[in-house]
């Protein structure tokens, strides 16, 4: 089935960037790619091998501009609009968003962007 015949058939396809490296610190989002159906749940995740002041998710369609989403900035922290869910984790190194029930209108890039600690600036 290409892409195409997935698209009318009422399947939604999420991707996420895997890999950014900022000031020594590595930031991972997973999964990459999925092709889900429509109804069913979403869940990406964000992971950072340092300490973030704070994360916030945002949404792109293709030849459009990110929307943000949210902003998480304390650790343990969740919130919810919608259908949409996003954690941070108690230590401020990991995230997910959440999807329930996605929808046509739901298929584009999700992506996390993080500003992290800097030695004695703020942790």
């Amino acid at each position: 089935m290409t892409n195409a015949d997935a698209t009318n058939k009422g399947t939604g396809q999420f991707k996420a960037p895997i890999f950014i490296e900022m000031n020594g610190q590595q930031v991972k989002q997973f999964p990459q790619f999925q092709h889900i159906w429509e109804g069913e749940n979403f869940t990406t995740y964000c992971n950072s091998s340092g300490i973030l002041v704070n994360l916030q998710w945002y949404k792109q369609k293709p030849g459009g501009r990110p929307v943000l989403l949210m902003i998480l900035t304390k650790g343990g922290e969740g919130k919810k609009q919608e259908r949409l869910t996003a954690r941070y984790g108690e230590k401020r190194k990991d995230s997910s968003l959440h999807i329930t029930a996605t929808q046509t209108t739901d298929a584009g890039t999700y992506f996390c962007a993080v500003a992290q600690c800097s030695p004695g600036t703020c942790c």
